[in-house]
Parts: structure tokens; C-alpha cells; sequence
């Protein structure tokens, strides 16, 4: 393309889809709006981002460029301003939302047990169930009314019509019972 077309033309052609003189049009001022671009931005990156999204607009939007209102670069370096602009808003805003997501999940403790944890929990848990099992009907009976509902030994008492010198007696016993094999348990699981 020949170097005397001036802003107006190449605009004309442009609005008429005319690709050869959009990169005529790249190629004259590439340069100083990418240079304008870095200096708002001060990327390289954004910059480029800068100046093809301008150029983008101005493919599609060259209809928009009045020659009376302005010369062509004044319209150019506006566009390319505000695009600037646009982008650090954008990632401003990206940032500063990554940050408080960052921010939110570190204040959120985790409450959650570990795998080995969580498995040595259950197995003490089978280990207390199969002590409680080996204890005799009357002592599994009174640990449970006490221990896993709730109930006062002299609720118990009154409640099953033994007297409450009984139901201590089995709670003392059951305890203890539970005690032992529950201390060999540990014992076995110390030395395993």
C-alpha cells in the first residue's frame, strides 16, 4: 500500500472490510501505541493485549471514528488508554479476589481428622464395643443405662428395681473389667 494514504482513506477502507489496509494501518502505528500502552500497563504482555484488542475494535468498530471530531491517532491513543485501563481494573479485580479466596481458606481451619486418625478411632471404638461384650449381661446392662443413655445410678436403681448398692457394685466391676482388657488392648497395640 502506498505510504501517501492518508488516516481518512485508510479509515474508509477499513469500515468496507478492507483487511490489507488494517495491518497498513498496524504497521504505521504499531510502534507508538504499543510504547503508550507499556507505559500505563507496564507489562509487555498486557501491553501486546493492549494494542490487539485496539486494533480488534478498530476492525470492528471503525464506523465509530468520526475524522471531525479528531485526527485518527487522538482516537487511537483514547481507545488505547481506556482499554489500558480496563485490563489493570480486571486484574486488580482478579487479584484482590484471589487474595481474599487465599485469605478465606486459610482462616478456615480444618477440622477434619486424619485418615490415621480417623481409623485408629474406629478401631479403639470396635475394641471398647468387644470389651463391653465380654462383660456379663447385668454389668453390659447398667454400663449402658449410665454411660450411653444418661441415667443416675439411683435412676437406674429405681428404674430396674435393684438396689442402688447392686448397680454400684456392677458399675465398679464392669469398670474395672473394661479397664483390664482395655489396658491389654493398649499393651498389645504398643508392642504390635
Amino acid at each position: 500500500m502506498q505510504e501517501t494514504i492518508s488516516d481518512h482513506e485508510l479509515m474508509k477502507r477499513i469500515i468496507n472490510k478492507d483487511a490489507d489496509a488494517l495491518a497498513f494501518l498496524y504497521d504505521k502505528y504499531e510502534k507508538p501505541i504499543f510504547a503508550f500502552a507499556y507505559r500505563i500497563v507496564q507489562d509487555t504482555m498486557m501491553a501486546e493485549e493492549v494494542v490487539q484488542e485496539l486494533f480488534l475494535r478498530v476492525w470492528k468498530a471503525a464506523e465509530r471514528y468520526n475524522s471531525e471530531n479528531g485526527k485518527l491517532t487522538s482516537w487511537m491513543f483514547t481507545l488505547t488508554r481506556n482499554i489500558a485501563i480496563d485490563l489493570l481494573r480486571k486484574k486488580q479485580n482478579r487479584t484482590m479476589q484471589q487474595t481474599m479466596e487465599a485469605e478465606q481458606l486459610t482462616a478456615i481451619p480444618d477440622q477434619g481428622k486424619s485418615t490415621e486418625e480417623a481409623v485408629l478411632e474406629e478401631w479403639r471404638g470396635q475394641e471398647i464395643r468387644e470389651a463391653l461384650h465380654g462383660l456379663n449381661w447385668d454389668q453390659q446392662q447398667v454400663v449402658e443405662l449410665i454411660y450411653y443413655q444418661g441415667y443416675t445410678q439411683q435412676e437406674v436403681s429405681d428404674q430396674q428395681s435393684i438396689p442402688l448398692g447392686t448397680v454400684k457394685s456392677r458399675v465398679r466391676l464392669a469398670l474395672k473389667q473394661l479397664k483390664e482388657r482395655l489396658t491389654r488392648v493398649g499393651k498389645e497395640e504398643i508392642q504390635g
